[in-house]
């Protein structure tokens, strides 16, 4: 207690002109002006309306100022009373605490109340200060939200002690407490409909009464999918429940928790993931464009105000909490100050008339939380030295923080990390820029634009169709906004553009080793984020290959590491206070699963290689087959020709002296023979030999281990895990958090977290591993994707090559059956040759036919003619004699010949030569 007394004391003696101090008050004795014992019964703590928390009164005098219980009031020092409620430090990394504010205050440490000056300090020696110059900002704590209906964190659950019924309605649960009463969980035993049931506390003010009232009226005739639907309130239930005459609200049940549970989640620390944020901006602008369409305020937009339920498809988003919003009277202009510290606009802060724009700042600042996972403006600063620096901002300026040297830095730009693609990034800083705009009359209007509110410009980025495409050269995914109707053609250009990779040379493919051809539209393989569950990480990619090029070699470009972590290489030894030591360590984890994203992205671009060569390679195979096939049967046609070629060329010449004989017909039998020879020289047996030694280079491809990045995840989990014990780290006493806080606002630090520091030596090592290890990994990755585009190479060589073989083979077939075909008409003109003789006179030639023989004079000597009639007759029957011998040889081969052409069934339908023998 000394140590403490000694705190306030040394600081009561600070210099006049000191920045940005805390004026710690305590309790004065009603009987004296010393301070009061520091005693746990003297200092309950108090809600807004004066009242303990406990439910006893306190002897503050803040309790007969009722009227401002619920405002930032500016006094003078002399005049100010103690005030009626307590300010809750935030978060060191600029998430709301989810302790009750009993948990953190509770005990006679705690016994004191933070007044904070806004503009300049002077020594606090009961000197009156003039309005405008030294000016106190009482702060109140906003009664919790109705977030128990999610059964999320910020309320605690009460197990039942008893079961308790009410007709088919069951008791389920006690959710927890909010600000105006307690929340139970009932479900229907016929139905298994949930519904949360808010119950109304006595001991509110008229003030908050009245805004239960009008919690009640607002959500009983407000229908969005958006915003949190009231039920009708089972019959019974109100006597059965209620302990006051106040009206029981029934509303349905989200399962999912609020958002603020969601961004505590551990992956989240550096903002949630692209899907989830592009679909809580459609949700949340589309709930809100319908509360403003009934001139409705809401007015405390934050996380825990928004709830999520799981849908069909996706989760969906709901606001809640509508206790605190404000009809828009006839002049749109509100004057009240209700709602929550760093959501709330400046000119609610100010207490100045407010609009719509109110609900622009604070969903701004939402949004700009789930994107990075903190808020924007100096978020662990007090309001006052707040509100000081924040008001310098330009209206571009989208965030100011505080840099691990103690410098403050505003930025137009989105700080790294976070999860949102380039081209997303860049809209959406443009569109947060007219958000969080300082002046209420511009915040929302883009003066360079054509007239439209925010959400319109919105909504121009939420219906963006993007494709992701992954240069498998680079490792780098590039964005493109596509339109319907656009083709993979067009889309090819634009890659062209960018990547200088001729389109022709473009290979795109998905997964699963599919061609995106040219023709096809591109919007197939855009990723549609209003369809799947946005916290999945597998979104579609298609995956750019150079076919020209058969070597990949890694490019590595300097990653671009975040401030912090830049900052800790340098000096790992380095101390940093808690809630900056939390995020570095935050930010390590994040880029460390980063680089395992990439890998796994990587890889899934070589899967996707090698189903493409396999699929080439199975096309090859079929061709292989095809070719082998036709080659086995051209080499079986081709010896049945030749043989039978040959047995026709001796027969033939075993007649020629004393049969028909035709120089011209052997000539042409001859040229078929080497025609033959020449079908049957076709290379299948070299490509049969390459395809043989390519087959196990594509083997060996596929051996390639799919999980070569264990060490990744291995570091990850250290990571994730050094997080988690940092983030869970007990606070230290109430004590030293005084003493540190008086200390720190002493030294010119505007805020402080009761943690201890700590260096970042064990992160920085885990991000030197990481790295090293990613680069090495990368270079063994690429050679493997080198040897897959060498096989694939090969393949898209030898396939028109194998095609060609097979084209040529079909060729040589069809001329061999020509020649087959042909040989066979002359064997019959042959035939037809020798039966012609017979009744003509003979020759041992065919030429006989054409040129006679000469004719016997018509009148002869009858002796003459006797003679010549005698040698006739016996001439006649010797050469009837071989004409029948011949002509059943013949007769009997051409029988035989038909008999085989009987099998030849393949001749039907082909093409007749038209080469003659001549």
């Amino acid at each position: 207690m000394p140590a403490l007394c000694s705190y306030v004391q040394s600081w009561k003696q600070m210099p006049p002109g000191s920045n940005n101090a805390a004026v710690i008050w305590f309790l004065k004795s009603p009987a004296a002006e010393q301070p009061a014992a520091l005693l746990p019964s003297s200092l309950p703590l108090c809600n807004n309306s004066g009242k303990s928390l406990s439910g006893r009164n306190t002897n503050w005098k803040a309790q007969q100022r009722q009227t401002h219980s619920n405002s930032l009031c500016c006094r003078s020092p002399s005049a100010s009373p103690a005030p009626s409620g307590l300010f809750i430090p935030p978060e060191p990394d600029g998430r709301a605490d989810v302790t009750s504010a009993e948990e953190r205050l509770a005990g006679p440490m705690m016994m004191m109340v933070m007044m904070i000056l806004l503009g300049g300090t002077h020594a606090m020696k009961g000197k009156r200060h003039s309005p405008g110059k030294s000016q106190y900002l009482k702060l109140h704590l906003k009664p919790s939200s109705c977030s128990a209906v999610t059964g999320g964190e910020a309320m605690n659950r009460v197990p039942l002690q008893q079961p308790q019924t009410c007709g088919p309605w069951e008791l389920k649960e006690r959710l927890g407490t909010g600000g105006f009463g307690n929340v139970t969980r009932w479900q229907n035993k016929d139905t298994e409909e949930q519904i949360a049931l808010k119950q109304c506390r006595q001991e509110l003010s008229e003030r908050n009464k009245e805004r239960w009232s009008l919690e009640i009226q607002i959500m009983k005739r407000l229908d969005h999918v958006n915003v949190v639907a009231a039920r009708e309130v089972p019959q019974g239930m109100q006597k059965l429940v209620a302990t006051n005459d106040l009206p029981l609200l029934a509303m349905e049940y989200c399962q999912g928790g609020d958002l603020r549970k969601y961004l505590n989640v551990l992956e989240n620390c550096c903002g949630m993931r692209e899907g989830s944020i592009l679909i809580l901006l459609r949700d949340i602008s589309s709930a809100l464009t319908y509360l403003h369409s009934k001139r409705i305020i809401h007015r405390d937009l934050k996380p825990e105000n928004i709830v999520l339920q799981q849908g069909e498809k996706r989760l969906i988003h709901k606001i809640i909490d509508l206790g605190y919003a404000k009809e828009l009277d006839q002049s749109s202009l509100c004057t009240s100050f209700v709602g929550t510290l760093q959501y709330l606009a400046p000119e609610l802060i100010e207490r100045q008339k407010y609009t719509v724009s109110v609900d622009y700042w604070s969903f701004g600042t939402l949004v700009f939380e789930c994107i990075t996972g903190f808020r924007p403006f100096l978020p662990t600063w007090q309001p006052v030295p707040w509100h000081n620096k924040v008001r310098l901002k330009n209206d571009n300026d989208i965030v100011v923080y505080e840099s691990l040297s103690g410098d403050i830095r505003f930025s137009k730009n989105l700080p790294q990390p976070n999860n949102l693609n380039s081209l997303l990034s860049e809209r959406l800083e443009k569109w947060l820029q007219l958000m969080l705009k300082w002046s209420p009359k511009e915040r929302g209007k883009d003066p360079n634009n054509t007239p439209s509110d925010c959400f319109h410009q919105l909504e121009s980025i939420l219906q963006l169709k993007l494709v992701h495409v992954l240069n498998m050269m680079s490792a780098k995914i590039l964005i493109y906004a596509i339109s319907d109707d656009e083709t993979v053609a067009n889309l090819q250009l634009r890659i062209e553009k960018d990547t200088n990779i001729p389109a022709a040379h473009q290979e795109l493919l998905l997964e699963a080793g599919l061609v995106l051809e040219p023709n096809a539209l591109a919007s197939q393989s855009a990723v549609d984020y209003m369809e799947v569950d946005g916290r999945r990480t597998d979104y579609t990619l298609v995956f750019l290959f150079d076919c020209s090029s058969c070597t990949y070699e890694p490019q590595f470009s300097p990653r671009i590491l975040p401030e912090n972590i830049r900052f800790i290489q340098k000096d790992p030894r380095i101390s940093l206070p808690y809630s900056q030591l939390r995020r570095t360590c935050g930010q390590v984890w994040h880029t460390i699963r980063s680089l395992k994203e990439d890998w796994q992205r990587l890889q899934q671009g070589q899967k996707a290689a090698i189903m493409s060569l396999l699929r080439h390679n199975s096309t090859l195979s079929k061709q292989k087959i095809e070719m082998v096939s036709m080659y086995q049967r051209l080499t079986a046609k081709l010896n049945f020709f030749n043989t039978s070629l040959h047995i026709d060329m001796d027969k033939y010449n075993e007649q020629t002296a004393t049969g028909i004989a035709s120089e011209k017909l052997l000539s042409v039998w001859r040229e078929m023979e080497q025609t033959a020879l020449s079908c049957g020289q076709a290379q299948v047996t070299e490509l049969e030999e390459e395809m043989m030694k390519l087959q196990p280079d594509i083997v060996d491809v596929q051996r390639q281990p799919w999980r070569s990045g264990e060490t990744l995840d291995t570091l990850e989990g250290k990571a994730m895990e050094l997080f988690r014990k940092l983030r869970e780290k007990p606070r230290a006493s109430a004590l030293v958090w005084v003493s540190a806080n008086v200390s720190k606002q002493r030294s010119g630090f505007p805020s402080s977290d009761q943690r201890m520091s700590g260096d970042g030596t064990e992160t920085a090592r885990l991000m030197v591993q990481a790295v090293q290890f990613y680069e090495k990994k990368l270079r063994d990755f690429y050679t493997v994707l080198s040897k897959t585009a060498m096989c694939r190479h090969r393949v898209m060589e030898l396939l028109p090559k194998v095609e060609e073989v097979v084209q040529k083979l079909a060729e040589s077939e069809q001329v061999l059956m020509g020649l087959q075909e042909k040989r066979q008409k002359e064997l019959w003109d042959l035939l037809k040759i020798a039966c012609s003789k017979v009744r003509s006179p003979v020759s041992g030639s065919p030429d006989g036919l054409r040129t006679p023989s000469s004719v016997p004079p018509l009148l002869t000597p009858r002796n003459s003619l006797q003679q010549q009639d005698e040698s006739l007759v016996e001439e006649s029957r010797t050469f009837e004699s071989r004409l029948q011998s011949l002509l059943h040889e013949t007769i009997q081969e051409s029988e035989s010949s038909m008999e085989m052409l009987k099998e030849w069934t393949w001749l039907r339908g082909e093409q007749s030569f038209s080469s003659d023998l001549s």
